[in-house]
């Protein structure tokens, strides 16, 4: 089914927050309007750089720490490369902290683009290695410092984490050549990382668990099942690009006795089913490759475009900042809709059928998803407002939607991950919308409302920030 079947209805987002901008690249974007491509089927591959590996060129130190800061943000306590083992949208937001100093200062010495926090100089003759590796290796060190002790990431492993970095760190640094260049980026890299982690006190990370739940949650109405979403902090972090955590607003979900709820609740009921669904192993497939952490999924794509595309150090610095930034705030708003519509998720839904006053939706009480559904609430798709977010974002950086990648995911376990291949950087979206409803967790109101979500976010980050104005400039720079 094809998401233009819906389109009618979902035309547009608005801004009610903040003060208009006398520059009009500062506009805000008060509404947008959603086009659907064609769908296509396709996974991540695997990780540009194994654990571990030296820096053969000082020009890869942008790509290898962006793969270094995804292992160490993602990966398990008890993995071979034991990490945070952050959520998604905590993963995001950490991510975007790194890149962000990351970018401040490679760009500090190349110049050229609009610094995201403002003061950092380097003189042009500093290692932009030096500093990219300094940069991210001593934010990430504080970043796993402020990760909560669990009961599976100790202070042991912690220890351990840091240790490894440390040692990737002295790798890095002797790759490059003693001397005042490699002093003076050094330098940079360590001031932007102070500067970023300044910025980032107090924003809103890791503070009270848990989405808003009404004491006797009625009709339409999310309720946990069982649990309540532990980072549901997430809606109240201070975004990094957007005036406020709710600065885009869905249309919101369909009303209860409505014709497009009543499409809606058959769809997913029929296609998102654990068994007894309509499904083909191909739209399984893909329901299982939506399940999986999107942070390595992405960014080991968007290394495989870096690299495709011969992006200079400068330049891929500050697309990992420009898409992760996006990435983060898209999650943001994202969550700070769920909480203002509150709406329950199908399983919910289809369980109480019977009390949403449709007489065209059938109850059915022992109706599960295919997938695990998580502890928020439906509307919008945080997967989609994400993956909206991040491909859109790369789109608008080299002003053109063509790209080859491979996209490969573990699913959800031994049998269930595959590989495939894209040619544009929004068809992955394509896929996302139907995956959700495929995998029995969205409505795809709720899919395209999150889409739609993510692409705002996108244009706004590449109209106000990175002087990324018109799209495309980013890309347009002199080669190094």
């Amino acid at each position: 089914m094809m998401i233009s079947k819906f389109g009618s209805i979902l035309n547009s987002f608005n801004s009610s927050k903040g003060t208009s901008s006398s520059d009009s690249r500062q506009r805000r974007k008060s509404s947008i309007r959603w086009s659907s491509g064609s769908l296509a089927i396709a996974l991540f591959a695997a990780v540009t750089f194994a654990p571990g590996q030296a820096d053969a060129n000082e020009n890869e130190a942008v790509r290898l720490w962006n793969a270094r800061a995804v292992e160490t943000l993602t990966n398990g306590p008890a993995a071979a490369t034991p990490g945070t083992q952050f959520s998604p949208p905590v993963a995001f937001i950490n991510l975007a902290i790194v890149q962000g100093a990351v970018y401040d200062a490679v760009n500090a010495i190349k110049g050229g683009h609009d610094p995201y926090l403002k003061g950092l100089k380097a003189a042009t003759s500093a290692s932009k290695g030096a500093a990219a590796a300094t940069a991210a290796h001593h934010v990430l060190i504080a970043l796993v410092d402020q990760a909560p002790v669990t009961a599976t990431l100790t202070t042991t492993v912690k220890s351990a984490i840091k240790g490894r970095l440390d040692t990737q760190y002295d790798a890095s640094l002797a790759e490059i050549a003693s001397g005042q260049a490699k002093a003076k980026g050094i330098a940079v890299g360590a001031a932007a990382a102070a500067a970023m982690l300044a910025n980032r006190q107090g924003d809103g990370r890791f503070g009270a668990p848990g989405f808003p739940v009404p004491a006797v949650p009625g009709p339409g109405e999310w309720r946990p099942a069982p649990v309540n979403d532990p980072n549901g902090w997430v809606r109240s972090v201070r975004p990094f690009t957007l005036p406020s955590s709710e600065y885009f607003h869905t249309s919101g979900p369909a009303a209860l006795t409505s014709a497009q709820y009543t499409a809606e609740f058959n769809e997913v009921k029929s296609l998102g089913a654990a068994s007894g669904s309509t499904r083909t192993s191909a739209q399984t497939e893909l329901a299982y490759w939506a399940a999986a952490h999107p942070v390595p999924m992405t960014y080991t794509a968007l290394r495989q475009v870096a690299a495709s595309k011969g992006l200079t150090i400068s330049e891929e610095a500050r697309f990992y900042a420009m898409t992760t930034m996006t990435a983060a705030d898209s999650l943001i708003n994202c969550f700070a809709e769920k909480a203002h519509w509150n709406f329950w998720r199908p399983t919910t839904a289809i369980q109480l059928a019977g009390t949403d006053g449709n007489p065209a939706t059938e109850p059915d009480p022992t109706w599960s998803a295919l997938i695990g559904v998580p502890p928020y609430p439906d509307e919008p798709s945080g997967a989609n407002c994400v993956f909206s977010g991040l491909m859109h974002s790369a789109k608008a950086f080299f002003g053109s939607d063509q790209a080859s990648f491979s996209i490969t995911s573990p699913g959800t376990g031994p049998g269930t991950g595959s590989t495939r291949y894209y040619s544009r950087f929004t068809d992955v979206i394509d896929d996302m919308i139907e995956a959700r409803i495929l995998g029995g967790l969205h409505f795809r109101r709720a899919d395209v409302n999150g889409a739609l979500l993510g692409q705002s976010v996108a244009n706004y980050v590449d109209r106000n920030f990175f002087n990324c104005g018109p799209p495309g400039q980013c890309r347009q720079e002199g080669r190094e």
